[in-house]
């Protein structure tokens, strides 16, 4: 039995889906943060679980030719670019391999998964910059990312996924935050004003939106710090204030004010424009989305007579950019906020066959499959998949063609296995979303059998 504090060397056999390498001792797992598929290390045992266990390098006696100094200072600590030490072609197959061995255990057959699409340069990539304000352990405010699976905010001032321009701001935002002597909020106590920056900006049109998060409604200088910060930059269209004084993990509040400009920026995806309000759910690698949002619309092999279901549409950006190949587009979010931005949308696109409902997608889709027949259906889920009654219904009903994009290869595979009773897994495009994270797209299409 594998005990805590144990010294052990292992052989590195395979990557986890987190990014993590994997051992085994006497056929027990053992996952260990920054290992290598190939390496030999000699680690000690941090955790021990029933099934598994967690081990740290100590040192790596055989190192794989696809390691790589990381560049970035946060890295060991943050967590977020688990894959950072690893050449970044080595970290496309990494992914394109997860994909399979998900589909693999799901379905006990690999269908046809396509290498994974990335980038040219992975570097400065996201729109969406978003940070905790909080205090250290001296009680001095602090900015950046939590440590790896903890609530302790690291300091960080570049980090090389985040748009740079978006990064400025916000070391501009907390230096103003200080000097107006501006409370950060204290998690212990539940004090203090500042809980969170988000950055969003358009990579087209180099608009930023800036958001506010605090824990009160009413905070002292921010019409200042509001004015100083659109002074220093021009490209900051509009900035909003969220309030969320619950004790909770969950970033945004119920409540949203503009205190400057419009409420909104726009952006663009192929030829089309997308207004973004600070609620809304946008693709946060916006070069890559073009990628995975033209792989469904090929998938999808429309002729101009189809009726599209676009299931968890957020701000109707897949429907619209498959709008002008299709008979008519019918979208569902639960969202009312991003259901008003899907149909302001259409209208600045001009689209004029297009249909947005606000819902729970497992409520709504029942009722809508009564009314209209669905040709291709597009389903872009959360993390947790599609709620089984959805993929019922989709059986149901059985639509032609259903375009699949998922950003959990685990849930992916599993909804798979559901579907796959009645249609045939044609192909499975992987996508890298989020280059140097665990984290994996892609695009899978299915057929009616």
């Amino acid at each position: 039995m594998i005990k805590k504090n144990e010294k052990h060397t292992v052989d590195i056999i395979d990557q986890g889906i987190e990014g993590q390498g994997i051992a085994k001792i006497d056929g027990f797992t053992i996952f260990i943060n920054g290992a290598i598929k190939g390496e030999k290390v000699n680690i000690v045992i941090t955790k021990v679980l029933s099934s598994y266990a967690y081990g740290k390098i100590l040192e790596i006696k055989e190192k794989s030719e696809f390691r790589r100094e990381s560049d970035c200072v946060t890295y060991k600590r943050c967590g977020g670019c688990s894959l950072r030490h690893i050449d970044y072609k080595k970290t496309l197959e990494i992914k394109t391999e997860m994909v399979k061995n998900c589909l693999k255990k799901a379905l006990n057959y690999i269908p046809i998964v396509n290498d994974c699409i990335g980038m040219e340069s992975p570097l400065y990539y996201r729109n969406k910059l978003q940070y905790p304000i909080g205090v250290d352990n001296l009680g001095n405010p602090v900015m950046g990312v939590y440590a790896n699976r903890t609530h302790e905010i690291i300091e960080t001032k570049e980090c090389l996924i985040q748009d740079e321009e978006s990064q400025q701001i916000a070391n501009c935002f907390f230096k103003l935050m200080v000097e107006l002597n501006i409370k950060p909020y204290n998690e212990s106590s539940r004090t203090g004003d500042i809980r969170h920056l988000i950055i969003r900006k358009g990579k087209k049109t180099n608009e930023v939106m800036v958001t506010i998060v605090t824990n009160t409604e009413n905070v002292k200088e921010i019409e200042t710090l509001v004015d100083k910060l659109t002074n220093e930059y021009e490209s900051i269209k509009t900035i909003a204030q969220n309030i969320n004084s619950k004790n909770t993990n969950v970033i945004l509040g119920d409540k949203t004010k503009i205190l400057y400009g419009s409420g909104y920026i726009e952006d663009y995806l192929g030829d089309y424009k997308f207004k973004i309000s600070p609620v809304s759910f946008y693709q946060v690698n916006p070069i890559q989305t073009e990628v995975l949002y033209s792989k469904a619309v090929e998938y999808a092999e429309l002729t101009g007579i189809e009726t599209i279901f676009d299931l968890y549409c957020g701000i109707g950006t897949i429907g619209i950019f498959a709008s002008d190949k299709a008979k008519k587009i019918c979208g569902i979010e639960v969202i009312p906020e991003a259901i008003e931005n899907a149909k302001e949308n259409a209208k600045l696109n001009n689209v004029k066959n297009s249909e947005f409902l606000v819902g729970e997608v497992e409520e709504l889709l029942p009722d809508l499959v009564k009314k209209e027949e669905a040709d291709v259906v597009f389903i872009d889920p959360p993390r947790k998949g599609c709620e089984k009654t959805v993929l019922e219904t989709l059986l149901e009903v059985k639509p032609k063609k259903i375009v699949y994009i998922s950003c959990n290869p685990a849930t992916l595979a599993r909804d798979l296995s559901i579907l796959c009773n009645k249609y045939e897994i044609k192909e499975v495009q992987p996508v890298d979303m989020f280059p140097y994270t665990s984290h994996c797209e892609s695009v899978c299409v299915l057929e009616r059998k």
